[in-house]
C-alpha cells in the first residue's frame, strides 16, 4: 500500500503545527497544502483518506492530468508559477497561491470576469529578496493593493512567501513577518487578506509561530521524491 506511513506522519506534524500554534499566540486556524507533486494521483488519494483536505500542484499541466484521474473531492492548490496563457485553466483550483506580477494579476482578473466566477489568489511576495524567487517586492505592495481593488474578477485572500532554503531562524523569521505585514497593507487597502501561506517541510514550525494559515508540505508528508 502506496504512503501507508502516512497517517502516522500526519499525526506527528499536526502535533507540531499545534504546538508551533500555542507558542506564536496568533490563535489562527492552520491548513495542511498537501504537497503532491511529482508524486502520482495516488498521494492526493492518500491524503484525502488521512484527513487532508486540500493539495497543492506546481504546474497547471501536471495538476490537470491528475485530478483527471482523482475521484475524492481534494480542493487543489496552485502554488508554482503562472504563465499568462494557462489563466483559463485554472477553473479546478480552490486558490492560486502564485499571483506574482501586475500582469499576472490583470490576467487573472480578465478570466475571473469571463468565467462570471471570480478567481481567489495570494500574492506572491519576495520578502526575501532573492534574486531566484518570482514576486511583487514589499515596497510595492500598498501601491498594488489599491490597483487591485479595481479589478472585480479578483479576489485577493492574502500574501503567499517562500524563504531562503536552509536559513537560520532568525531569517525565517525575518521573512514571514515581512509576509504578514504585507498581508496588513492589503487589508488597509480593503482587500478580505486573511491567509498566509508560508512554510515548508523544512520550516513550517516557525513559519505557524509567525501567523501562518497555509503550510505547503511535501516530503514531511510522503517521503523523499524520486529523482
Amino acid at each position: 500500500m502506496p504512503f501507508q506511513d502516512l497517517p502516522a506522519r500526519l499525526a506527528e506534524v499536526g502535533d507540531r503545527i499545534e504546538q508551533a500554534r500555542v507558542r506564536g499566540g496568533h490563535g489562527q486556524v492552520v491548513t495542511i497544502v498537501a504537497v503532491t507533486k511529482t508524486y502520482g494521483p495516488d498521494a492526493p488519494v492518500a491524503a484525502w483518506d488521512a484527513g487532508v483536505r486540500d493539495a497543492g500542484e506546481n504546474k497547471v499541466q501536471e495538476a490537470l492530468e491528475k485530478m483527471s484521474s482523482v475521484a475524492v473531492p481534494i480542493r487543489w492548490h496552485l502554488i508554482g508559477h503562472l504563465q499568462r496563457n494557462k489563466v483559463k485553466q485554472l477553473d479546478g483550483f480552490h486558490l492560486v497561491h502564485s499571483m506574482d506580477s501586475a500582469r499576472l494579476a490583470d490576467a487573472l482578473g480578465a478570466a475571473g470576469v469571463a468565467r462570471g466566477r471570480p478567481v481567489d489568489a495570494l500574492l506572491q511576495v519576495n520578502v526575501s529578496g532573492e534574486g531566484t524567487k518570482g514576486g511583487y517586492q514589499p515596497a510595492d505592495v500598498a501601491r498594488e493593493a489599491e490597483r487591485l481593488r479595481h479589478l472585480p474578477g479578483l479576489v485577493v485572500r492574502g500574501v503567499m512567501t517562500m524563504a531562503p532554503f536552509d536559513a537560520a531562524e532568525g531569517t525565517l523569521r525575518s521573512v514571514f513577518r515581512g509576509a504578514a505585514e504585507s498581508m496588513e497593507r492589503l487589508r488597509e487597502a480593503g482587500h478580505p487578506a486573511t491567509e498566509l501561506s508560508m512554510g515548508m517541510s523544512g520550516d513550517y514550525e516557525v513559519a505557524v509561530e509567525e501567523g501562518a494559515t497555509l503550510v505547503r508540505l511535501g516530503t514531511v508528508l510522503f517521503g523523499a521524491r524520486a529523482a
